[in-house]
């Protein structure tokens, strides 16, 4: 990544002047930033993600599945744990830290200074497509920031394949209150004659999703979530569920390794091999050699991530770590937790179920009274710290909420920084510590604590 060399400050100094102007949806600004640079999304084929939870690691599927098939193949993914520079990568790569100075600096070169000023996220996805386009890549993968309609990624007419992995009620302020309101955002990267791939959905969302499938005459496939083989294998069964739009290729089941836990990977793998037989219906060459090999390959930290650190006097710990920034994430984070509970008890012989020792950190935008219902339980203990850099919520506050939410914790605590949480738990000795609440933070304890070992 180069991450660390000294070039970095300057491309973060440079992205930080267009931090100011927030989020701010439309198309306008990306639109004439990027017909000033010659269109370079024009020549970049893409597969379009959005939904509210899952893009990540369907993109991470998709990305490693073709750039084992033999693709140049881009990524663009947001937000980063560490660095800017894991936003943009090719054949599983990060851009260095040198090009992506380079590229940022071509891209506000061609800001027109009498039009409205790009954001932020705007200026990274221009550089984005005009680092694919420069680096003549295949096929690009390309993440939804936020939303879907009016989202900055949201240029190309003609995507490939177009998924929405799932629908919940997240960034409700930006999307509309109800969850067709947000359906209605993320069926917005729909295009017409495009194929699209679709996660499950609530049915509320679902109506408005087949909607706009008709309407556009999108083929449609709904594939039904994979089943978990012994192992750590799973098999996609081909099969697709009654809420099926218009007529699609049809899939094919085949067994594949499933690298990432829980319980809910067995849909986002799902989509991830649906899409793949579309774009092998499109002639791409996938096989299913390909495939099996970049899942076992698949990488995608900071969700569901086991690691092991070192405390002050050396000595090391297992953590589980997760993003787990809204109510859908935190469910599926449970699910997972219980599974790893109800392997603990097998172990005991007698005594109190193990409970679950909770480091976390919210910012301020999030629905915290639901994440704590999610994942919260009768005996767990919980320790409570600010995220740095962002506008995090007051971990006095959580800890109000979450006394009220769940009144039977065995503890809750709060702490300055992030470096005391993790001196706390480290005393604890409990069965099972998790780290959860905010990519933010998950990212600044990669960026601080350099643990001994990921898996």
């Amino acid at each position: 990544m180069n991450a660390g060399s000294t070039v970095e400050p300057a491309f973060a100094t440079l992205l930080a002047r267009y931090e100011r102007f927030g989020v701010d949806l439309g198309l306008e600004r990306i639109e004439g930033l990027l017909m000033a640079l010659g269109h370079p999304h024009t020549q970049v084929p893409i597969v379009h993600v959005a939904g509210t939870n899952g893009k990540g690691s369907v993109c991470a599927y998709l990305s490693s599945i073709l750039a084992q098939a033999g693709y140049r193949v881009g990524r663009y993914t947001s937000p980063h744990l560490v660095s800017w520079c894991e936003r943009i990568c090719i054949n599983e790569q990060p851009i260095s830290a040198d090009d992506l100075l380079a590229v940022l600096q071509q891209v506000e070169a061609a800001i027109d200074p009498e039009q409205p000023c790009p954001t932020q996220f705007e200026v990274i996805t221009a550089a984005a497509w005009l680092y694919f386009a420069r680096q003549a890549v295949d096929i690009a993968v390309v993440e939804v920031g936020l939303g879907g309609r009016l989202d900055a990624t949201n240029v190309c007419d003609r995507p490939l394949v177009t998924l929405i992995t799932s629908l919940s009620r997240e960034h409700w302020q930006r999307l509309g209150p109800t969850l067709a309101d947000i359906a209605r955002e993320k069926a917005g990267i729909l295009k017409p004659g495009c194929p699209a791939v679709i996660g499950p959905l609530p049915a509320e969302a679902a109506a408005v999703v087949q909607k706009k499938i008709a309407d556009l005459g999108c083929p449609a496939i709904w594939p039904t979530p994979a089943q978990l083989l012994e192992s750590g294998w799973a098999e996609f069964s081909g099969t697709q569920t009654a809420e099926a739009g218009l007529t699609a290729p049809e899939l094919r089941s085949l067994q594949y390794p499933l690298p990432f836990p829980g319980p809910h990977q067995l849909a986002n793998s799902a989509l991830a091999i649906a899409t793949l037989q579309l774009l092998q219906d499109q002639g791409w060459n996938i096989s299913d050699e390909a495939i099996v090999s970049g899942m076992a390959q698949a990488r995608w930290p900071g969700r569901l991530q086991w690691v092991t650190w070192p405390d002050n006097q050396g000595n090391l710990h297992k953590l589980l770590i997760d993003g787990a920034h809204n109510p859908a994430a935190a469910r599926a984070l449970r699910a997972y937790v219980d599974q790893v509970l109800s392997s603990l008890r097998k172990d005991e012989s007698k005594g109190q179920p193990p409970a679950v020792t909770w480091l976390m950190g919210m910012l301020s935008t999030k629905d915290h009274a639901d994440i704590f219902r999610e994942l919260l339980r009768p005996g767990d203990r919980l320790h409570l710290v600010p995220v740095p850099g962002h506008s995090t919520a007051a971990p006095e506050e959580l800890s109000a909420i979450a006394t009220v939410i769940c009144p039977d914790l065995a503890g809750c605590q709060i702490y300055d920084d992030l470096a005391e949480g993790l001196v706390a738990i480290a005393q604890n000795q409990s069965p099972l510590t998790v780290l959860c609440g905010s990519l933010y933070l998950v990212g600044h304890f990669f960026a601080t604590q350099q643990p001994a070992k990921a898996s």
